[in-house]
């Protein structure tokens, strides 16, 4: 496929996804259709779409329209090429340019902070530039940009140099990153790695570096009970497993299904993870880890599509189940225990306002940490809260 007959393309598959497709199904249709599509040719789509759905906002007002088409337009205007080189009508091109589309495409382009603050829900900016404060401007930046691709070293099977070099040997290469001593951001072959031996055998495993960053907030000592309260996936419980080889790890989700990766991952990791059925936890745990639904506002770098998603009567059941959540999950904590709450989320009304007022019931915060993109990886959010004691301010500690 030519450049001009990917972005046509991708003019269509975003059209599917304006009018209410999920993204990734619209994808799969496309490349169905399009079965002559080379692999490098479907990644391309691909990466027009999600660039797209990152800076909807700024690409409709440099395209002129919140539409496919315009949205390939502002892509185009974006990255400083030429609209008329690509829209020609020819062969398999989009469609020539209107004299509409060449009149808007003569205007001058808005300031970049102009731009970048149109990649927010119109609702939510308002309280995003509250929270992010002084950051806004070089957060919003970032946010419009392709996350990082980071990997979690398991150093329950062996070293961040050593896992470098097998993956240079398959010719993925990837650098230290500093958020974490586990992280590593891969720099080049990112696509070769789920196929990788040092994936396969679990040397390594695909986890965002602030993620890694907000578990070194978590007290772990040698035998510990800890419970994964929210597990999802698993990426926690694993990175916990490995970090602790020796503590007795338990999974929990009220979504058995969002579990069903763990045991085959944990496999691969050699880690020893025991799954409990939702709403069958029982006994006390030295450490109850909370990764609370929430926004995903921290992660919209890499799903772009829940962005635009997101309403205020969601985020408002939100903030409300992370409240609920918070309370269900410290009946488990032991006497003399900790409850870690984490969120993917840059959003103070799902990080600092529920551990305010969780704080009320008896708890005091001992640590609190927020990452945001300006760190290096995802916004994360994490707070340990132990039971009983003088009540102290919540200090956020940043490490931009």
């Amino acid at each position: 496929m030519t450049p001009a007959a990917r972005l046509a393309a991708a003019i269509d598959v975003l059209d599917a996804i304006l009018a209410g497709a999920p993204a990734e199904r619209a994808l799969t249709n496309w490349g169905r259709a399009n079965r002559f599509a080379g692999s490098g040719d479907r990644a391309a789509v691909r990466d027009h779409v999600f660039d797209a759905l990152r800076c909807r906002g700024s690409f409709a007002a440099l395209g002129g329209a919140l539409t496919g088409r315009g949205l390939m337009l502002g892509l185009c205007r974006a990255e400083d090429r030429a609209p008329e080189a690509f829209f020609t009508g020819a062969g398999h091109a989009p469609a020539a340019l209107t004299d509409a589309e060449r009149d808007h495409l003569c205007v001058a382009r808005p300031a970049a902070e102009d731009l970048a603050a149109r990649d927010w829900p119109d609702w939510l900016l308002p309280q995003i530039k509250e929270d992010l404060g002084s950051d806004f401007d070089a957060v919003s930046a970032q946010m419009q940009a392709r996350a990082p691709v980071f990997l979690r070293v398991n150093v329950a099977k062996t070293t961040r140099r050593a896992a470098q070099a097998a993956l240079a040997a398959e010719g993925i290469e990837a650098a230290a990153h500093p958020l974490a001593e586990t992280a590593l951001e891969v720099t080049a072959g990112a696509r070769k790695i789920m196929k990788s031996r040092a994936y396969e055998t679990g040397l390594v495993e695909l986890q965002d570096a602030a993620s890694q960053a907000m578990l070194a907030l978590v007290p772990l000592s040698p035998g510990a009970r800890v419970l994964d309260y929210c597990a999802g996936g698993g990426g926690k419980a694993l990175a916990l497993a490995a970090a602790a080889p020796q503590a007795r790890i338990t999974a929990h989700d009220i979504d058995a299904a969002r579990m069903r990766d763990i045991a085959p991952r944990a496999k691969r990791a050699g880690a020893r993870i025991t799954l409990a059925q939702p709403g069958k936890v029982t006994g006390t745990f030295d450490l109850v880890l909370v990764d609370a639904p929430c926004s995903g506002s921290g992660t919209w770098r890499r799903a772009p599509e829940a962005k635009w998603a997101l309403t205020p009567a969601r985020l408002a059941e939100l903030t409300a189940l992370q409240g609920e959540i918070l309370a269900q999950a410290a009946r488990f904590v032991a006497p003399g225990g900790r409850l870690c709450y984490m969120t993917c989320s840059l959003l103070s009304v799902e990080n600092a306002a529920p551990i305010a007022a969780f704080r009320g019931t008896g708890w005091q915060v001992t640590r609190a940490l927020r990452l945001t993109p300006r760190d290096g990886g995802d916004g994360f959010f994490g707070a340990v809260l132990e039971r009983d004691g003088t009540d102290r301010e919540l200090a956020l500690t940043s490490l931009g």
